[in-house]
C-alpha cells in the first residue's frame, strides 16, 4: 500500500498542476491526467481539512467539559454521538429534527 499524502506535500502538488495548467504548454492528453490527478489531490487535501476541524472541534468541547477526554479513545460514530449530545437543540425542533450537517460547520 502507497505511503498517505501528507498534507502539504498535496497542496504543494496541487499548486504545481495548477500552474502547469495554466501556463498551457502541455499537450490536451497530458493536461486531461494533470486535472485528474489534481481532483484527486484535491479531494485528498478536503479530507484531511475536514478531519483536522472535527479534531479540532473535539478537542474545544473537551477543553470546555463538554465531552469527557475519554471520547478520543472512540470510534468515529461514538465520537459523533457524544458530540450530538452536547449540541444544544434549535429552538421549537426536537433532536431528531436539528440538522446533522451542522455538527461540523
Amino acid at each position: 500500500m502507497a505511503e498517505e499524502l501528507k498534507f502539504e506535500k498535496a497542496l504543494e502538488r496541487l499548486e504545481k498542476i495548477v500552474s502547469e495548467l495554466e501556463g498551457g504548454e502541455i499537450s490536451l492528453e497530458d493536461a486531461i491526467k494533470k486535472y485528474e490527478e489534481g481532483v484527486k489531490l484535491s479531494r485528498t487535501c478536503m479530507e484531511k481539512l475536514s478531519q483536522a476541524e472535527r479534531k479540532v472541534e473535539i478537542l474545544t468541547k473537551t477543553l470546555n467539559g463538554e465531552i469527557k477526554k475519554e471520547a478520543f479513545d472512540l470510534d468515529e460514530d461514538e465520537v459523533t454521538g457524544a458530540l450530538k449530545k452536547t449540541r444544544k437543540k434549535a429552538p421549537g425542533k426536537s433532536e431528531s429534527e436539528t440538522d446533522e450537517g451542522t455538527l461540523f460547520s
